[in-house]
């Protein structure tokens, strides 16, 4: 009680409690009081709560609220609540500033190459030397004698500099708006999160941000707790605390054994009331937060002395990852920024791309440079036969240092720089627009996985259909009505108990409002079955309102609330004479199981026989399922004062009910959905519909939709049906077995979620196909997440979803609405669309850009493009033209074709024709330009200039024809598929429009005006006009290539496939480890191999652990021995050290993982049969599975356990 002792408890005697000393600001409890008491767990917190404040309703009063009404709705009190306890607000880490990112963006090799090289140039310019011994020199400053033009030396440094700090500054200005566009959505998706509170006795849906101490939140099934309270009152209530503690079993709370709620944690079944007593950076999640926060500085700075001490450069400073903070570190991550998936599929492709092409531009910079050292040095020293005399050093140096500069600057025009960054635009473009169509993008890459996707698992409920439920169809009293029955059609007894059954039996948070609007329908608030039945009682007539105010929330004596396993719901109350009544409602076919008696048209009671109930389901409640409706059962069951049962034995409970009613729920099909599903399936991408609905109601549904067609050869199986076709005589899943039914799979009912997790884990593993398939998930309720996360891509639904779902998902569709995802597809498939476009106009420009510099350098010693110009043609085609064509907006077309899948190249063939031929047309133009274009133009040649002579009209002119086809063919790449309308949607696009007249009018004033800096002089109109011709002509080409069918050219290979089975580098491996995510790291065809050889190890192990005895102790197994080591000795395993903090399951296989994973260790080969198991896995090359194992990093020592997970 030490930290208490500040508390009035000890001086006052109880009675006196009302009267205490006021302490902070008028209330009865201090911030640390409070803290102290949530760190308490289970009795100990009961104990400290009956000590210090009495009860629950004790500390309700200390906070002066009131348990049942909640606070007063006032400003000021919520304010002053807000300073003392403070917020419920976790402040987010800093953003980078924009310097750091500036800093960063300094880091990248061939800028800093440029810089080294700009600042030679410039230190080497201003040095002039004595100006007798020029001719000593050769003929290299013949072009300085004037003086001004010696002074212009140093321009060309400058200019380059001047570039760098140009492009340092859009790359950073990038990062800058891509990262406050996150935080924007990170907010965005946090003010979205809202709680249900009571203030002055109302149900207030409030903003998680504006919850305060003292507040009374109703919790419920599926919330994510934003704030740390203890219970007032529970039903059946059990939390996942395994985010703060660990501990993956869910944790039974109830007032009067534990009652902590903490913040973070996942309510997994029932629902309560609490009062919040710590928020913000108190709560529970808070603390750690802050630790993290602190402890992350920290670890900064030890790790900058580390770093320094190792003499590395310490670039990114990461806070170090320490074991025990490791999950608290991820899990601070992902709410910190959007966390990180393994790199998609379109960044491996690029990444590799980008590669590819470095290295070929790093190689032909090379040989420029080599080319025209040897060049210079030979026409000077051996053709000219001068000697290096030591007062021309700087001027040799000066041309080594020029020869120099133009070979960085065809790498700089080499490396493809724009990748990342057309990458970053176009999906943060689309993410921007896509929240206009009702998807939250939670993590970017989910958009682009989106165009790939080849199968979606839809829910029924809400996202097919409206999710606005009424009943239409009923059994009660022996008669079927086909329409709501009038009220005094039915006898008084029976419609009593069907109301209480209704109005009790439900969560008193479901309700149905009047409308807001006049004529409008009423509103319907919770769980949309219960707001149907309901409906059904008002629509008799009747009102469930006085029945609740009778019986409230906190009299009900025992609620088993709803979960997917049971799927029904029952409630017990106390009877006046001391007896008990159970309701229950629930799925019809569960129920009736559970019937013994029925009521009659005179509300008498009958035997119901299980004849009895395959009549009533062949007459009843087959045909309300054909019409598609949802059957439900309303059941009851009377216990006497003298025969309590056992109330957590709930099979007894829950047994020999009385059935009072059979009621059709009708919910009605989306008017837009049969629509959005034709358009996936002509997109090549199959939908399955997966609930836990009745399968008739299923099948009736999803040929409304047109899921299903009449006629086709598809499958409609029943959750028990899949798993006995799916497991083998063991009950284990088996992929073949599953490979045989989901291909014709189109609706799966009455399913639970590890069905659903099975189904789409099957999917994604199956290699049955040419391609790996691509999943889309739906999916709202909290026993969604498993699938949700195995998906590739998971929508969680924004109004119905609960917030375990959204936090699993990567996609919050804000409408709930099933035409989203189409949308969300088509910017998929626009993302990858654009980073095409994008490729086919760079590698053009790359191309051409190269091998120009190349043969200029190589033929006259001087390339044609100099080094700011290519800098400008850089910062066209990379900076801008990753804008202007990546932020096209998607088109219906898109829809039209198949999924690219997983392994199509980026670079397709018609695209490489394109690449090619627009790169031969314009290299023709610039060669012919450059050696006959004086005589053409009448203007005297640029080539072999000597240095700083001043620019000439003659290389002026190829540079602005260069530019002028670029600018042409940006328009030509704007389609992929060898579409001829280039022009078409190109004013639906304004950023395109600006961006190409932009850089017209910039290239105009460069060409005019940019002078010494940018090498050029200005041009006549005559001239200009020719320079526009040649660009214009692009596009005449771009048609004459089109002509040519891309079937004939066999010859062209496509490029930027994925990243391929052998060439995974060890630090590509050591690169992903932070971010690999086991959904993405998938099976792909070279892995069967894989398991079929660690299947025969297995087997083996197991026959040899059954041989082994004490006999063979000694004796060396030949078999076992060599299957093992040949197995290890294969060049295609990499041993990975460093992959030591990777689960190797995903957390939800475990369970059914574990028992069959333990292979046995085999009999040593040496002797010593110490296994040594040192947690170094085995990762095949390029294949980034899930399936790696544990193997002894000793070729000697035996493998310990082979653990796959297949």
């Amino acid at each position: 009680m030490s930290d208490m002792a500040n508390s009035s408890i000890e001086f006052h005697p109880k009675p006196q409690q009302q009267r205490e000393a006021p302490h902070a600001g008028g209330f009865g409890c201090t911030l640390a009081e409070l803290r102290s008491l949530m760190e308490l767990r289970g009795a100990e917190a009961l104990q400290k709560v009956q000590e210090a404040y009495g009860d629950v309703s004790g500390l309700c009063r200390r906070l002066k609220t009131s348990p049942t009404e909640g606070l007063a709705d006032n400003a000021n009190d919520l304010e002053k609540r807000r300073q003392i306890y403070g917020q419920n607000f976790i402040p987010p880490k800093q953003p980078k500033t924009f310097l750091q990112l500036v800093w960063e963006a300094l880091q990248d090799v061939t800028l800093i190459i440029l810089e080294v090289a700009a600042i030679v140039s410039l230190g080497l310019s201003f040095y002039a030397p004595p100006g007798e011994e020029s001719e000593a020199c050769g003929n290299v400053s013949a072009g300085a004698e004037d003086e001004g033009e010696a002074e212009a030396g140093w321009i060309e440094g400058a200019a380059i500099l001047l570039s760098v700090i140009c492009v340092v500054l859009v790359t950073a200005f990038n990062d800058w708006s891509k990262e406050k566009q996150f935080r924007g959505l990170q907010s965005r998706i946090e003010q979205e999160q809202k709680f249900t509170v009571i203030r002055n006795g109302q149900l207030l849906q409030v903003p998680v941000a504006a919850l305060v101490v003292g507040d009374i939140a109703q919790v419920k099934y599926g919330d994510l707790l934003p704030a740390d309270g203890v219970l007032i009152q529970g039903n059946d209530l059990k939390i996942d605390e395994s985010s703060l503690t660990g501990e993956s079993d869910h944790v039974r709370k109830s007032a009067d054994k534990d009652p902590m709620l903490l913040s973070g944690t996942h309510v997994m079944e029932g629902s309560g009331r609490m009062v919040v007593t710590a928020v913000g950076v108190n709560s529970q999640t808070g603390i750690i937060f802050t630790l993290l926060g602190a402890g992350g500085e920290e670890e900064e700075k030890k790790d900058k002395k580390a770093k320094k001490q190792d003499g590395a450069v310490a670039m990114e400073m990461q806070p170090l990852k320490s074991a025990e903070g490791g999950e608290m570190e991820e899990r601070e991550k992902k709410k910190a920024n959007v966390p990180k998936k393994e790199k998609s599929v379109l960044q491996g492709k690029l990444t590799k791309l980008a590669v590819q092409i470095g290295k070929a531009g790093l190689v032909m910079s090379a040989i420029t440079v080599i080319i025209l050292v040897l060049y210079f040095v030979i026409e000077t020293f051996v053709i000219d036969g001068r000697v290096w005399l030591a007062e021309c050093t700087p001027v040799y140096v000066q041309y080594f240092v020029k020869f120099f500069i133009i070979g960085v600057t065809v790498l700089v025009v080499a490396v493809p720089e724009g990748l990342p960054l057309a990458v970053t635009i176009s999906l943060a473009y689309s993410v921007k627009k896509m929240m206009k169509d009702n998807n939250l993008v939670r993590h970017l890459d989910a958009c682009e996985t989106m165009g790939n996707a080849t199968a979606i698992c839809s829910d029924k409920t809400g996202t097919l259909t409206t999710n606005r439920m009424t009943v239409v169809q009923s059994y009660l009293g022996d008669t079927h009505y086909k329409e709501i029955p009038a009220p005094s059609a039915l006898t008084p007894k029976i419609l009593d108990l069907l109301v209480h059954a209704i109005s009790i039996n439900s969560a008193y948070t479901t309700k149905i409002l009047p409308p807001e609007k006049e004529g409008a329908l009423p509103r319907q608030v919770g769980n949309k079955t219960e707001c149907a039945l309901l409906g059904f009682v008002l629509d008799l007539k009747q009102d469930f309102q006085p029945v609740r105010e009778q019986i409230p929330e906190d009299k009900l004596y025992k609620v088993y609330t709803f979960n997917s396993v049971r799927k029904s719901m029952s409630t017990v109350i106390r009877m006046p004479d001391g007896g008990f009544r159970l309701f229950s409602k629930g799925a019809s076919e569960i129920l009736l199981k559970k019937c013994t008696n029925i009521l009659n048209s005179n509300g008498e009671l009958r035997n119901f026989r299980p004849r009895d109930r395959d009549d009533m389901v062949k007459k009843i409640i087959e045909p309300m399922a054909c019409d598609g409706l949802r059957t439900i059962c309303i059941a009851y069951r009377d216990f006497s004062a003298t025969q309590e049962p056992d109330w957590d034995n709930e099979n007894e409970v829950v047994g020999d009910l009385t059935c009072i009613a059979v009621v059709g729920i009708e919910d009605p099909v989306r008017p837009e959905v049969p629509e959005a599903i034709r358009k996936c399936q002509r997109a090549g991408i199959t939908v399955r519909m997966v609930t836990g609905d009745n399968i008739n109601t299923a099948r009736a549904i999803a040929a409304k939709c047109g899921i299903i067609h009449p006629g086709e050869d598809f499958l409609c199986l029943e959750g028990k049906e899949f798993n006995r076709r799916i497991r083998n005589e063991k009950g284990e899943i088996e992929q073949e077995r599953l490979d045989k039914v989901w291909p014709k799979l189109r609706v799966l009912a009455r399913s639970s979620p590890t069905d659903k997790h099975t189904l789409v884990k099957g999917i994604i593993d199956s290699t049955t196909g040419e391609q790996r398939q691509v999943v889309a998930v739906t999916g709202d309720g909290t026993n969604d997440g498993p699938a949700l996360k195995k998906a590739d891509v998971g929508f969680a639904m924004g109004i119905a979803g609960t917030d375990v779902a959204k936090e699993a998902s990567d996609i919050i569709l804000t409408d709930d609405n099933f035409t989203s995802i189409v949308k969300a597809v088509m910017w998929g498939r626009n993302v990858y669309d654009s980073i095409s476009k994008f490729l086919q106009f760079q590698l053009t420009v790359n191309v051409v850009a190269v091998i120009v510099a190349f043969t200029g350098a190589c033929i006259t010693q001087d390339s044609p493009l100099k080094a700011v110009q290519m800098l400008w043609v850089n910062l066209i085609m990379d900076t801008f033209a990753s804008l202007a064509l990546a932020t096209e907006p998607p088109t219906e077309s898109l829809l039209l074709r198949k999924p690219y899948g997983r392994d199509k190249p980026l670079i397709s063939r018609t695209m490489m024709k394109n690449i090619l031929g627009h790169a031969v047309y314009q290299l023709t133009i610039i060669f012919t330009l450059l050696f006959v274009g004086e005589l053409f133009f009448d203007i005297d040649s640029g080539r072999n200039a000597p240095l700083h002579s001043p620019p000439s009209e003659h290389y002026t002119i190829i540079f602005n024809t260069f530019v002028m086809m670029q600018l042409f063919n940006e328009i030509n790449a704007r389609k992929i598929h060898g579409e001829r309308n280039v022009f078409h949607g190109i004013f639906g696009n304004p950023i395109f429009c600006t961006i190409v007249l932009g850089t017209f009018a910039i290239q105009i004033v460069i060409v005019q005006f940019g002078g010494k800096p940018f090498s050029c002089s200005p041009l006549s109109t005559e001239q200009w006009l020719w320079c526009l011709f040649v660009g214009v002509g692009e596009l005449v080409w771009g048609q004459v290539i089109a002509t040519i069918p891309t079937s004939q050219l066999k010859c062209l290979k496509e490029a930027g496939h994925g990243p391929g089975k052998d060439e995974m580098t060890d630090e590509e491996l050591a690169e992903g480890e932070e971010e690999i995510d086991h959904a993405e790291r998938e099976l792909r065809r070279g892995q069967i191999l894989w398991f079929r050889g660690l299947n025969r190890i297995q087997t083996q192990i197991r026959v040899v652990k059954a041989f082994r005895s004490s006999l063979y102790e000694g004796l060396e197994k030949p078999e076992s021995k060599t299957s093992i080591h040949n197995f290890m000795a294969t060049p295609e395993f990499l041993i990975n050290d460093y992959t030591h903090n990777i689960p190797l399951i995903d957390d939800t296989d475990v369970d059914e993982n574990e028992e069959r994973l333990r292979a046995p260790p085999p009999p040593s080969p040496n002797q010593n049969n110490n296994a040594i198991d040192s947690g170094v896995y085995l990762t095949t090359h390029g294949t980034k599975s899930a399936t790696s194992s544990v193997f002894s990093s000793r070729p000697g020592s035996p493998i310990h356990s082979v653990e796959t997970s297949l």
